[in-house]
């Protein structure tokens, strides 16, 4: 199997690297090199994809099998569509990683592949979009929704659309559950988002790399929710963070209209606490069926931790310093409840 990877340096493009490799397949990396350096192995090839000149020096150095691309996050529609045209005579097949952010009822609705999904042209640059008033749709899922369309117009029956929701473990760059795990080690007491028997849905980075790579070899076609089938409470979540990390705390469950009264961002000052109603309804049987499995999150925590342990670095991403909540504003919570 010959497979490019669109990025490959870092968090999932990594671990599909990495898995690639083991299967035996033969990998072929593009990206800038600016990020972190290429897995050991693999054929590198630097360039931007936003530039067609790069992109058909990419070409000439297929074909493959399959291409996963796991780069266009930041990407325009349009640039997107630009880099599936060039690679289209290359490639049989394209693996694309999107988001559950592209379903116009996220996150208020339970979700399944027949969603309604936003519109957006498939040529759209990055003005494209806008964010609802209480953050829902964003400018952010027009543009997936835009670039799905590239990939669907172009590749067809070829083409694999994976919608993931909350991607955790070793490698993080967004910094949610390093922030728990972090927190946790601290310990004392630890404000929590109730009510405790939530279930969250977050997927491990290893099992969707394993997932994606399964898809090039397989017959699956358009979208697939990718989130994990059983989840797991915040409690026992919270309590693993605790567990693996050595802290000695407690925690101190708040009301949600608590921490709105107290200001609390939602996702990110207690990442991963939500309030609506479909953030963790995601309907992923499709995705089951065509060979999902998922390891427990237990293990995923453990293992992060593992990972920053041992000198774990992840890539440098603004999106790190979004997360958590200062320790004053937390006292502040604190106060009121204890």
């Amino acid at each position: 199997m010959r497979v490019l990877v669109m990025g490959g340096t870092w968090f999932l493009g990594r671990h599909i690297v990495e898995q690639a490799l083991a299967r035996g397949w033969a990998v072929t990396t593009f990206n800038r090199g600016r990020s972190k350096p290429d897995v050991t192995g693999v054929h590198a090839i630097r360039g931007d994809r936003t530039v067609l000149k790069d992109l058909k020096q990419l070409a000439a150095a297929g074909p493959w099998n399959a291409v996963v691309d796991t780069s266009s996050s930041e990407m325009a529609p349009r640039d997107v569509l630009m880099a599936v045209r060039a690679l289209r005579p290359r490639a049989a097949r394209w693996v694309h990683v999107s988001t559950v952010s592209v379903y116009e009822g996220w996150p208020h609705r339970l979700l399944t592949e027949g969603s309604r999904v936003l519109d957006c042209p498939a040529d759209a640059d990055a003005s494209f979009g806008y964010t609802g008033p209480d953050g829902s749709p964003t400018t952010y899922g027009f543009q997936k929704a835009g670039a799905e369309r590239a990939v669907s117009e172009t590749f067809g029956d070829q083409s694999v659309l994976l919608r993931p929701g909350v991607i955790l473990g070793p490698g993080e760059y967004v910094g949610r559950l390093p922030w728990w795990l972090n927190r946790a080690a601290v310990g004392g007491d630890i404000l929590a988002p109730g009510p405790p028997g939530r279930r969250i849905q977050p997927v491990d980075v290893r099992d969707v790399a394993g997932f994606a790579l399964d898809q090039c070899a397989e017959a699956s076609t358009g979208p697939l929710n990718v989130a994990h089938p059983e989840g797991i409470t915040f409690s026992d979540f919270l309590e693993a963070s605790l567990g693996v990390s050595g802290g000695v705390g407690r925690f101190v469950w708040a009301r949600p209209e608590v921490l709105a009264d107290h200001g609390v961002k939602q996702w990110t000052e207690l990442p991963l606490w939500r309030t609506h109603r479909g953030v963790w309804a995601v309907d992923c049987s499709r995705a089951v069926q065509a060979g999902l499995r998922c390891r427990p999150i237990a293990e995923t925590v453990a293992d992060t931790w593992a990972w920053l342990q041992s000198d774990g670095r992840p890539v440098d991403h603004p999106r790190w310093a979004e997360h958590g909540i200062g320790r004053d504003k937390e006292a502040e919570v604190l106060a009121d409840l204890l």
